[in-house]
């Protein structure tokens, strides 16, 4: 009942589905929830901008952790390309717009030039 096999490594499940949750929903939302209270502090004078400031980069920094990892595999293993794969972009080239013709509007039409009587 409680065997375990090779394959079945019950401490790298718990560590993975861990790490999936604190780098998942619930970072986003705590992330989300902590940019708005510091800046809400901010708007009212309790929090200063440094610790405003502080608070962001923080959130950077956990969102962006998995990407910051695999850079720093990526510069201190030369052997393994541990890099991300560029992204395939696509690029359109602007063509200038056609000719504008005049226009009907007039924001007068319905204004009547009556003024209400003095009192």
């Amino acid at each position: 009942m409680f065997e375990t096999t090779a394959t079945q490594q019950p401490f790298a499940g718990a560590l993975n589905w861990l790490t999936d949750t604190m780098l998942g929903e619930v970072a986003v939302t705590l992330c989300v929830l902590a940019v708005a209270f510091v800046g809400f502090s901010m708007l009212t004078g309790r929090i200063s901008i440094r610790r405003g400031g502080q608070v962001i980069l923080g959130c950077f920094i956990l969102l962006g952790a998995p990407v910051i990892a695999s850079s720093i595999l990526g510069v201190m293993g030369p052997g393994q390309s541990n890099a991300i794969p560029p992204v395939d972009t696509v690029v359109y080239e602007a063509q200038p717009r056609e000719e504008l013709g005049p226009s009907n509007y007039n924001p007068y039409t319905g204004a009547s030039s009556r003024r209400p009587p003095p009192e």
